[in-house]
Order: C-alpha cells, then structure tokens, then sequence
C-alpha cells in the first residue's frame, strides 16, 4: 500500500488508541506514530484515560461510524468491543485491529499480523467477519480464565515492569496458590468424545479454568487449542493439578499439546461456583466472585479478517 494517506475503503472510519499500550509505544516510537497518522482515516483519539472512557467514546462513535479501529493491546480491543454492542451497533459497524499492545492474544486467532504496516494494510485489503465470541459477567471476551493465571494477572498489573517480564514475575506468584474448589455448571454441550448433554455438573480442585472462543493468551500461549471463533460453544478446559506441575509443565501447554490430557468440555453456557475466584479477560482483571457466569455470544463483532483467514476455514 501506498503511505501517502488513508485509502478509500476506510474513509468512513475513525481510531482510538490506547497511548499507554506497550510501554507507550505510540508515543515512544516516532516512526510507527508518524506511518499511523499518515495512514489512518479520519479522527484519532489517543488520550484516553481509562477503561470506562475507552467503551464509552467507542460507543459515541459506533452511532455515527461505519468502521472502528482499535490500536492496543487486548484490553483496548475489549473495551472497542463492548462499547460497540452497548451502541447496539455490532450488525452495523466494523472492528478493526492493529496490534499495539505487549501481549497480543487475541489478534493472532484472526490471522492478523503483530506487524503495524502490515495490519493496516489488512483494513483495506480484509474482508468483514462475523466472530461468535463470549460474556464473561457482562464482558464481552476471546479468552478468560479463572483462578491462578487471573491472580497472576492482577499481580502483573501492579508491577512496574511491564511487557513479558512483568508477566514472568507476576506468574512466580503461581508457586504459592492452593487451589480452588469449584463446580462447574454446564449447558448444552458436549463431551470430547462428541456427545451431546443438556446439563452436567462438575465438582473438582483446580489451579485454573479456562474458558475461551479465541485460542491464545498474551505471547503466543496457545492455551486454547480446540477453541473456536466460528463454532457456537465455549471451550473449557480445567487444569486441576497443583502449581508446581503446572509450572513444570508450561512449555507442553505453552504450545496446546498437554491440553488433551486435562478435563475439557464444549458448552453454551457455564456457571462456577466456589469461594473468592479471580477473575480476568484479555489480561483485565475483573476481581474476585463467588459465582461467575460465562455464555456464548453469537456473532458478537463483524472484523475486518484477512483473506487469509478465509482460506484456511475453507481447506
């Protein structure tokens, strides 16, 4: 693509920014700062300052835009999210998605490149993509988890290291948690085997539950592998082992092979139950609850995916 300005296709659209995403890259790194303010249509907020202002400008926005484009981590994108569907604009306004952010999970399932040039270049050249995503206590969400690796999350929020160091200290903390007594209420599923239930309850310790529709955590941690955006389940997987195992085993589940061997279910809908669970989506933490509920959300967001995209669902 050319870099003397926006292209044509994405004249009706406007970007939010997240500054802070990354160490501030968006103010640290001249170049990439000067190519977005070249190549971006219309108006660019980049002064945001929290969460709440984040859904409440994307919703002001979806009203009168066509196209939004979200430029930070994966909280950023969340938070472009739920204020596009408070807009009641999901049908009608398109996400776009140029990674910012440190960890940048959930641009990696939609086949987005971590690259700034190349993601803008997939605004113009992609192609509209309805996902089924998930709602985790009234957030909409990729991925989730609940329990040790949320925990973490918190902890990683309030170190001054950011980036991937800050999450390898923030998971240290994972070598002291007991674990969690929970049950699990699930809907309208199925078994790994392929068959079907209407209900089942699970009752089990756990370090973690995942749930998810997308297939990464931050830093290419495929701790989803059987998760999808295009099916109409939620992908739960339980690692109730104790945190010395877990952690002896990261680079298995780092790259989705240990997974198969945990217990692992597909459903619409899931209650948990147990005592000050924590919580966390797209590396936000949500803090901690006795009971969390999570459902999917049928074509949640339209997204601008790349061609590529489209060619792998259909091999």
């Amino acid at each position: 693509m050319t870099t003397d300005g926006p292209r044509e296709c994405l004249r009706d659209a406007v970007s939010i920014i997240n500054p802070n995403a990354a160490r501030r890259k968006w103010s640290r790194r001249r170049d990439v700062k000067k190519f977005l303010a070249r190549n971006l249509p219309g108006e660019i907020f980049d002064s945001l300052a929290n969460k709440k202002d984040t859904i409440a400008l994307a919703g002001r926005l979806a009203a009168s835009h066509q196209t939004i484009i979200a430029l930070g981590g994966d909280g950023t994108i969340a938070d472009v999210m739920q204020g596009i569907r408070k807009a009641g604009r999901e049908k009608d306004v398109l996400l776009g998605i140029v990674p910012l952010g440190s960890g940048n999970a959930f641009r990696k399932s939609l086949l987005i490149p971590k690259n700034v040039r190349r993601a803008v270049r997939v605004l113009c050249e992609g192609r509209p993509r309805p996902v089924n995503l998930m709602e985790i206590e009234g957030q909409i969400s990729g991925f989730s988890s609940i329990g040790g690796t949320a925990l973490a999350t918190n902890t990683g929020l309030r170190y001054k290291v950011k980036g991937l160091w800050g999450h390898v200290l923030s998971g240290a903390t994972l070598l002291n948690l007991p674990l969690w007594e929970v049950t699990a209420e699930l809907e309208d599923g199925l078994e790994d085997d392929g068959r079907r239930f209407d209900r089942k309850t699970v009752s089990l310790r756990v370090l973690d539950v995942v749930v998810a529709k997308s297939n990464y955590f931050g830093y290419s941690f495929r701790i989803a592998p059987l998760a999808s955006l295009a099916d109409e389940f939620l992908d739960i997987t339980f690692f109730d082992m104790r945190a010395r195992r877990y952690v002896m085993l990261l680079p298995l589940t780092y790259f989705g092979l240990y997974q198969r061997r945990l217990r692992h279910f597909k459903a619409k809908r899931m209650v948990l139950h147990g005592r000050n669970l924590p919580i966390q989506y797209h590396g936000e933490f949500l803090g901690t609850k006795d009971r969390v509920e999570v459902r999917m959300v049928p074509q949640a967001i339209q997204v601008i995916a790349p061609p590529r995209l489209f060619e792998r669902e259909k091999s």
